[in-house]
């Protein structure tokens, strides 16, 4: 998925090629997926608003064969690359999603809400969307923390590429915006560290009372 849908074609980074380059970056990416899998453990119905190319997506599907999973994402080239893959995917918007009311369980929204510009929009959907007692998994990163470790392990490339983020969110703001649409926080972590300033992602679950 090219975070910068102006780039050139040699100048976008696509989420799979940056996958099958294997080593600590795959690794990390898998750490930071098997969370939020075990947290649909128990959820009948699951969707990944903002999926990207859908490596997510494929893994839910293998591990939860039974369930009611597809995704929903803005760019039509996220959606092509899904439906490559074999993958129910939609296109469609966050900020009018084409869903009904109280008609899903589990909602994941993982690395989209800092793309936005008129997030509350966003969470007031998602808050629509979701049944009593569903729950939404939001996942943002650390943009100061992942240029650092991208310089550290000369990834030159991907350090100062356009990440396309509108807002540096942090654990404190989540909070605010998801208790004001009536969603209340039950779960939250810092990847990989216990510290928010030296991790590189933090991780949020919030249910609809």
């Amino acid at each position: 998925m090219p975070t910068d849908i102006n780039l050139s074609k040699e100048g976008m980074i696509y989420q799979r090629e940056q996958y099958q380059k294997g080593g600590v970056g795959k690794k990390y990416w898998l750490y930071k997926d098997n969370f939020i899998i075990n947290l649909v453990k128990g959820r009948e119905n699951i969707i990944d608003i903002g999926c990207g190319e859908g490596i997510l997506l494929e893994q839910l599907i293998k591990k939860f064969p039974k369930k009611e999973i597809f995704g929903i994402d803005g760019e039509e080239e996220n959606v092509e690359i899904c439906k490559k893959h074999g993958l129910n995917v939609r296109l469609g918007s966050v900020y009018e999603l084409p869903l009904e009311d109280s008609s899903i369980d589990c909602i994941i929204f993982m690395e989209v809400i800092e793309h936005l510009d008129r997030p509350e929009q966003a969470i007031r959907e998602i808050s629509r969307v979701l049944k009593k007692d569903g729950i939404v998994i939001i996942l943002f990163p650390n943009d100061a923390m992942f240029k650092f470790a991208r310089i550290a392990t000369l990834n030159m490339k991907e350090a100062f590429y356009d990440t396309g983020h509108v807002k540096q969110w942090s654990p404190s703001s989540i909070k605010k915006i998801v208790k004001k649409f009536g969603l209340s926080p039950v779960a939250k972590k810092n990847l990989p560290f216990v510290v928010w300033p030296v991790s590189l992602h933090h991780l949020i679950v919030a249910k609809k009372q």
